[in-house]
């Protein structure tokens, strides 16, 4: 029995496989800040015309992600430490509320969710998978997110990461800190797990701090640890 057209799920547009597309290579770091974006060659991976990867990239060019050059294309964003700085304090405000409203609604199967991608990403770590270190990552969050029943928070938080994606893979390149960020999700695990929800928002908050601290040296080579450590207390 084949299904009527009415029943099939909606043909992906070519736009749109290209923006995913794009979205997965920044997330994964395969695209990194300054890095130039080749129309063509992207064209050439998806088998498409230059003319989707264009609305595509002009699409994450409205979201500040990428930016054009005149005479030399489209580049990964590069942000300040003010600018990295300002996107984890918002995600700081919009963050620790929707874990305040999703505590009391997380169930077995979320935790059972949660301790999964915890053991993928310790699994991980040793062997330095960022990608997949990073996809689970994600999913680890959202699965706390996305718990709180509230789409509207949890679309302007998705908004917020993708800001930052660029960036994740250069914190997750070390193992040092892929080895903290494994021990800070089991601490914010636990802490959920024992209606601890004050400790649950602080482990959280230590969590994106740590990687504000790390991430805005790397940023800022010449700046002292202890400014960007000052600037990060709001983040």
């Amino acid at each position: 029995m084949t299904s009527s057209p009415a029943s099939q799920p909606p043909r992906q547009t070519a736009q749109q496989h290209a923006l995913d597309h794009v979205r997965s290579l920044l997330a994964t770091g395969a695209l990194k800040p300054d890095d130039r974006i080749r129309q063509e060659q992207l064209a050439g991976q998806l088998g498409t015309s230059v003319i989707p990867v264009r609305e595509a990239l002009k699409t994450l060019q409205a979201e500040g992600l990428i930016r054009y050059v005149p005479h030399r294309g489209f580049h990964v964003t590069r942000l300040s430490v003010d600018e990295l700085t300002e996107t984890y304090l918002i995600r700081r405000l919009l963050e620790d509320e929707i874990v305040r409203i999703a505590a009391d609604r997380l169930e077995e199967h979320h935790f059972d969710v949660l301790e999964e991608s915890l053991q993928e990403m310790e699994r991980l770590a040793p062997e330095g998978d960022v990608a997949a270190m990073i996809e689970a990552n994600r999913r680890f969050h959202f699965t706390i997110f996305e718990a709180a029943d509230r789409p509207r928070m949890v679309d302007f938080i998705r908004i917020l990461w993708q800001t930052t994606d660029s960036y994740r893979s250069m914190y997750y390149a070390e193992l040092e800190a892929r080895e903290r960020v494994n021990h800070e999700h089991r601490s914010i695990v636990e802490a959920l797990a024992a209606h601890d929800v004050d400790r649950a928002v602080h482990e959280l908050d230590q969590h994106r701090q740590h990687a504000v601290i790390d991430l805005g040296t790397r940023l800022d080579p010449v700046a002292e640890a202890s400014e960007v450590s000052d600037a990060s207390e709001t983040a």
